[in-house]
Parts: C-alpha cells; structure tokens; sequence
C-alpha cells in the first residue's frame, strides 16, 4: 500500500509534517502534487507550500531531482521502501487546500499528498498523527483501528488511521480536525454526519440536522425514487464557520462548507432568516453534486488528469442545474415558501440580466474558459463573462417549464433520472443529453437547448412563468444600476469597482479604481449622495470631481432615465391564473 503519515509539526507555524512510504519503488521513482482539485476550476498550484523534500530508503539518502513546479524524481536502489518526508505550510482557510492553528484543522490529500505515479491503482493509507488530545477528526473516508488508536481515541501519541482502495478515491476525501460540533441523522437508509467548526454558543444544532435531513431525503427520493439506495454508505457534511465566508467543494461521500457564523440557526429563534436559507441552499447545491457531477459527470472527466486544466464545455449542466435544483429543493422539501423561492430566483435573474457579458459569451463558452476567466474574475469580468452557474441556472428552468408546459407533459426531473439510468451513474456527453431530450420532448426542444447553450440570446422565462401562472415584472432600478457602475463605499470613500458596457458610467469616462470626491461642488461619500446635489435647473447633469491616480479629474456625467437602465426582476403569482397553470406550477414546486 501506499502510506500517508500526517503529522501536525507545529500548530502556530501552521505547518504539517508528511512522511510518504512508497514500496517497491521504481529505479527512478516520479512523484507529484496535483495543481488543482476537482470541482475547483483553477490551477492553484499547491506545491508552493511545500518546503524542501527529503528521501530515503533503509539507513541510504535517495538524491531528489525536482523536475518541475510540482514534480520530484527520485534515484532509487532496490526494491527497499522508497520513504519521502517534507513540510506543508497550511494557512489556506477555503475548502480547497489545507489550514492548521491551534483551533482546528483541515486539508484536502490533494494539497497534501504526492502522487506515486505508477502506484495509483494501490491502496492509500492516511495516518493522522501527533494531534492534540482534545481534537477528533471527520471525514468521509474509511477508518481502520490498527493502530495506537486502540489506546486513545483521539491523544497526542496516538494516531487515526484511515484507508481508500487508491489515489483518486483518496484525494475525494477531505479532513477536518479539532473540537467541534457533531451530530448525525439518517436519509435513505444512509447514516449522515454534521461536523460544525466556530459556531456561536447559540447555535441550534438540532435545527441544522432536522433542515438538512428534509433536504437530503427529498434528493434521495429525488434520483432514486425509492427503489434503489444511494451510492454511498456514508455521507459527511464539515462546516467551518467564519466570520465572513460562503462556499462549498463536493466529494463522493461528503463535503465541505463555509459560511458566516452569524447565518445559522440560533436557538430560541424560530424565524428562518435570509442567511440561513442562503446556508440551506449551499448545503442542498453540494448534496445534489453527489449525483451530479462526483458521478453522473462530463465524460472528460471520466479519469481526472492532476497536473494540467481538465476542459469541458458542460459545466453550465453540471453546475448551473444544480444551481437550478439547490433552492428548488428547499420550497419542494417545505423549508421555504413559494413567495420566497419567488424572490430567490428573481435575485439571479436581475444578476445575469444586469451584467453585459451574456451578450458576449455562451454558457457553454463560460464553462470552457473558467479556467482562465470565471475564476479569475477582474474589473471587466461582468461585461466579458456570464455565470455558468447563474445563466445555467435560468437555462434548467427554461427546459424544465418547457417540458412541463408541453402538449406531451414531462419534466427535466425526468431527464436527469433518464440520464442517471442510462449511464450507470456515469460519464456523459452533450450528444447524450440531447439525444435523451429528443426522446422526452421533441427533437426542436433538443435544438432550442443547443442554441440556448451555445448563443448569447435572452431566454424565454417571461412567457414560460406565464404558462405556471407567474408574472414577469420589474422594479425601479438602483441608482448604481442606472449608472451602470458597481461600487465600494468604504471609510468615508466612494470607489468605482467595475463600470458596466453602455453604461452612463463609461461614457462619462469613469475608470475601475477611480473615487468619486464630489458631485456638483457638494463632497459624497456614498452613491446616494449624488442625488442630494441634483441641480433643479438641470437635475440629469452631474459634474463630478474625480480622484485617479492621485490626480483630480473633472467629468460630466449625464443621469439616464429609469427606462434606459436595467431594471431588478419581480416575480410574484399572477392574478386569476388559469386552473391549469396553478396546477403546473403545483406540480413544480412540489407544493
């Protein structure tokens, strides 16, 4: 087997300490450390943190040649135990990487572990050693009680000692380490376990595990319909909670979140506030990835290649229709009700509609260059790029609505479960989904999705929430959004962030990274100050004091009028709507 001994160096270094066994290795052994983790589109280069590598076999030092940013080579005699040791710097507090202070714990094995090529298909065996003894560990890869363990379940001397039948399954597992919050429950037969890290003492955990229990067993029924179990034994959600934080990675068995601290349930308070349906809809978004994406997957990704970018034209399916299903799931489960699911996804159209870039660039387009673009986000990001995740969100619905209201009735429930069947849970292609689509709904509602997904149009959404009997509307625009600017109002300092294509804002020539000191020869210092200094004579001009570079600019910028400006989105049902529409958007919504 492959062995992995994880040891915590020195906790206010933020340092592990990882010794690798590798055996029978080759003459010239090649060792590397993925640049990035699935579900995660960026090369994120891990091996920075890695300090200096050190080998040897028996009592002999093995030469180490570094080939290239994350890859060693190691001169080997023998088929002795080929044993690697070197230090890992972890101060990453994402889900994506690996964190260690004198709190708590955590790593992904991919910004850890080296990978022995040649030796991927073995078993790897993870050691956790030299932890506090009032730490536990949580995560979702099998555990073995071989070790020290036996006398100490979790004290310094011990060690935990965990097992995957090879590489890819052991990189799919993350960790979290310390004392924190655990509780469990049970969903398709499958037990479930909550670990919460950082919450407040009025934290109600109980609430959290009866949430989540609702969410994952809609899903379950969801994929399975009752007639098969889940795909795992066991599932694990790791929350971090944070002062300040959002985010979700999905594994096969488990995954790990942040969030605010301040967005969960407390106790005493039964009211279900805004960030705790935002904390509800991340859990229900990566429990759905369980199924799709970690499995039922791009068929690029049926073998994951560690040390390059991984492309695929799909995301805007494998994300974007789980953004459609996350918050869908907590009106069809009960947690929410159908006024607030309303108003959820108004927020993603009013986003996508409110950014320039849907006319420039596809979901399908966006899913490819995420690599080089969603993910390294700039001033120009909203005018050059749409949210695979957002826009493809909006594309599900307009498929699901089309099927729905269609003279031969299904639904993209349908398709998904289709799919699911018909790969085994596998890898799948474009061609599969639409060809899986013609057989539902029609061979045009198959060549509408392709144009959908490869063209920059609007989708129909108004005329199709019409058919469910909700209204399309819209409400007055914010000043920013009449501007076409986004901004910080920071310290007393009014900063342009991003200035939107065929905005007021770009003609008027203002720049990312410009303040705005004064309007009409009044100081501001937030946005809404500009409407104070309106002058009655010509209330549209605005003449503007400009700071930039540490030189004052003085521009004009003329008000456009509310039509001209993209407007927020509202939804709401619509009045005496037909008995059959009510009945749709019934069956829709699961309520």
């Amino acid at each position: 087997m492959i062995h992995y001994r994880i040891a915590i160096a020195d906790l206010h270094a933020h340092r592990f300490e990882v010794t690798l066994t590798v055996p029978a290795p080759a003459a010239r052994q090649v060792l590397s450390l993925p640049v990035w983790i699935p579900g995660s589109y960026l090369v994120r280069e891990f091996s920075r943190h890695l300090g200096q590598v050190s080998a040897r076999q028996g009592s002999r030092e093995v030469a180490v040649h570094q080939t290239a940013k994350n890859r060693w080579e190691f001169d080997c005699s023998g088929r002795g135990a080929l044993v690697i040791s070197y230090p890992v710097h972890a101060f990453d507090t994402s889900v994506r990487a690996a964190f260690l202070d004198a709190q708590r714990g955590f790593f992904n094995p991919s910004s850890l572990c080296l990978r022995a090529h040649g030796k991927e298909s073995l078993e790897h065996r993870i050691e956790l050693a030299d932890l506090p003894s009032s730490w536990s560990v949580a995560t979702g890869m099998d555990r073995l009680n071989e070790k020290a363990d036996a006398a100490s379940e979790s004290g310094e001397g011990g060690s935990w000692l965990f097992k995957a039948a090879d590489f890819d399954e052991m990189v799919d597992h993350p960790f979290e380490l310390g004392s924190f919050w655990r509780g469990e429950f049970i969903a398709g037969g499958v037990p479930h376990e909550f670990v919460v890290s950082g919450a407040l003492p009025v934290f109600d955990g109980e609430r959290l595990l009866r949430d989540a229990q609702r969410i994952c067993e809609a899903q379950i029924a969801f994929w399975h319909c009752h007639k098969s179990k889940p795909p795992m034994d066991r599932y694990v959600f790791l929350l971090n909670c944070v002062d300040d934080g959002y985010g979700g990675l999905e594994h096969r068995a488990s995954t790990a979140l942040i969030a605010a601290r301040r967005d969960l349930p407390r106790l005493g308070q039964p009211e279900t506030s805004d960030g705790y349906v935002k904390l509800l809809g991340l859990i229900s978004h990566e429990y759905f990835h369980t199924w799709n994406v970690k499995r039922l997957r791009p068929d690029v990704f049926e073998h994951y290649d560690y040390e390059q970018e991984n492309y695929t034209e799909l995301l805007w399916f494998f994300e974007g229709f789980t953004s459609y299903y996350d918050d869908l799931f907590l009106v069809r489960s009960g947690l929410i009700d159908e006024a607030r699911y309303l108003k959820l996804i108004s927020q993603t159209f009013t986003q996508v509609l409110g950014a320039p870039g849907r006319k420039h660039q596809s979901v399908a387009r966006s899913s490819f260059e995420a690599w080089t673009k969603y993910y390294r986000q700039d001033e120009n990001t909203p005018n050059a790029v749409v949210s695979y995740y957002a826009k493809g969100s909006m594309v599900a619905m307009a498929l699901d609505l089309s099927l729905r209201s269609a003279e031969r009735a299904s639904s993209l429930d349908e398709l998904m479960r289709a799919l699911w069947r018909d790969s085994g849970g596998g890898p799948i292609s474009e061609a599969r989904i639409l060809a899986r689509l013609t057989e539902l709904g029609g061979e045009p509602l198959a060549q509408t999705l392709s144009t959908w997904v490869h063209g920059t149009d609007d989708l129909p959404l108004p005329p199709l929430l019409e058919r469910m009997g909700v209204r399309w509307g819209t409400d007055k625009p914010t000043l920013a959004q009449r501007l076409g600017l986004r901004v910080a109002e920071s310290d007393g300092a009014l900063l342009i962030k991003q200035v939107l294509l065929e905005g007021a804002g770009l003609e008027a020539g203002l720049s990312p990274g410009d303040e705005i000191v004064a309007c009409n020869g009044w100081r501001v210092r937030k946005l809404d100050d500009l409407v104070l200094t309106l002058d009655h004579v010509e209330p549209q001009r605005l003449s503007l004091l400009v700071s930039r570079d540490q030189r004052m600019l003085s521009l004009s910028l003329r008000l456009p009028l509310h039509d001209s400006a993209a407007k927020p989105v509202t939804l709401g049902p619509l009045d005496k709507a037909p008995a059959r529409a009510q009945g749709l958007r019934r069956a829709w919504l699961g309520s």
